[in-house]
Parts: structure tokens; C-alpha cells; sequence
């Protein structure tokens, strides 16, 4: 059997427990092959917001690339991937990827993602926005990317943050393809979700 491959970027914006989150149900996947690439800020951020050691997010791929490492495999069109999330992605980074500057490997693989028609999706983390934020995120949608900021759902009655989180990462799958129980479907019965 073929395993599906994913490409996990996570930038210095807030809000790293997404990423973490997400890259833990990839790892519980056993048909799935993850590549994470992490920036430096990335690295900080997961020091001050969470109690996880950066080797241990790491550890939680299957693959880790360095983001200046612009020969790693997923920098090519013919790295077959299945898709691609920037989870978080800050507003640099998402600029980045709208106006192809690929100066390190997780916007060079963002912008191999979209040339290959591929499913990008962009979990920016800032609040408020300004115009060059949302013409960036614009750019960035007319080539190809989603944008889903992690914005809760109050429809499923969250108990704990880890709910709110779990939330956005389902619908972080859902987008990828990939089948979930995170999230509670409108209109079905949450039992049937368990």
C-alpha cells in the first residue's frame, strides 16, 4: 500500500498548538507519511506557548526538514504529496507564498504545492487584519490556497481549549481529504461522531 504524503509548515505566528494537535492525529494515521518543516520562530513560539519540547513536536512527523534545506525533497513538482498545511502560518508567511517569494523550503514547498495544483491550506493566526493583510490572503486564495483561520465553533458547546483546538483541526482535515471524528457535524448526532 502507497502511503499518502502531507507537508506540515508551521511559522512563528501564535497559535502552534494547531500544528502540534494536527501533526499528533497524522502520526496515529498509519497509511500517512508526514514532512515537517518549522521555522525558527516557529521553534520559539512552540517554547513559550506550550509545554512540548521542539524535539518532540520533531519527533511527531515522520520526516523533519530544515527550512534552509532548499534541496530537501518536497522542494520539487515531482515530490508527490497529497497536500500541504501551514499550520500556524503568520501573515509574513502567508505573504510570502502570495508573491512567490520561496526563500526557504516551507514557502518553496507552499509554492510547489500550488504550481502542482495541489490542496494548500493557510491557518493564519492574526487578528485585526489590515488591507495588505487580506490582499495578501487574497493573492494567496487566487492561486489556489485556502485560508482557514482558526476561528471556533460554539455550535458543539467547546468544554476545554483542547475542544476549541481539536475543532480547527478536524476542519484542517477535512480540507486535506482526510477522514476525522474532531469535529462534530452539524446536524448529525454526536454519537455517531465517537
Amino acid at each position: 500500500m502507497v502511503k499518502q504524503r502531507f507537508i506540515i509548515g508551521m511559522s512563528g505566528a501564535s497559535g502552534v498548538i494547531y500544528g502540534i494537535r494536527l501533526l499528533e492525529h497524522l502520526s496515529q494515521c498509519t497509511n500517512l507519511e508526514s514532512h515537517l518543516v518549522m521555522t525558527k520562530p516557529a521553534e520559539r513560539t512552540i517554547v513559550e506557548e506550550t509545554d512540548y519540547r521542539v524535539e518532540q513536536v520533531k519527533e511527531l512527523a515522520t520526516f523533519c526538514h530544515s527550512p534552509l534545506d532548499i534541496g530537501a525533497n518536497i522542494a520539487s513538482g515531482s515530490f508527490q504529496a497529497s497536500g500541504m498545511a501551514v499550520v500556524p502560518c503568520s501573515i509574513h508567511t502567508v505573504s510570502a507564498i502570495a508573491y512567490c517569494h520561496a526563500d526557504n523550503l516551507l514557502t518553496r514547498a507552499a509554492d510547489v504545492t500550488l504550481k502542482e495544483r495541489r490542496k494548500l491550506v493557510l491557518v493564519v493566526r492574526e487578528t485585526p487584519l489590515h488591507r495588505g493583510h487580506l490582499k495578501a490572503m487574497l493573492e494567496a486564495t487566487e492561486s489556489g490556497a485556502i485560508i482557514l483561520p482558526p476561528v471556533p465553533a460554539f455550535y458543539t458547546r467547546p468544554r476545554t481549549l483542547g475542544d476549541l483546538v481539536d475543532h480547527t483541526v478536524g476542519r484542517i482535515l477535512d480540507q486535506l481529504g482526510l477522514e476525522n471524528h474532531l469535529v462534530q457535524r452539524w446536524g448529525e448526532d454526536k454519537t455517531n461522531d465517537e
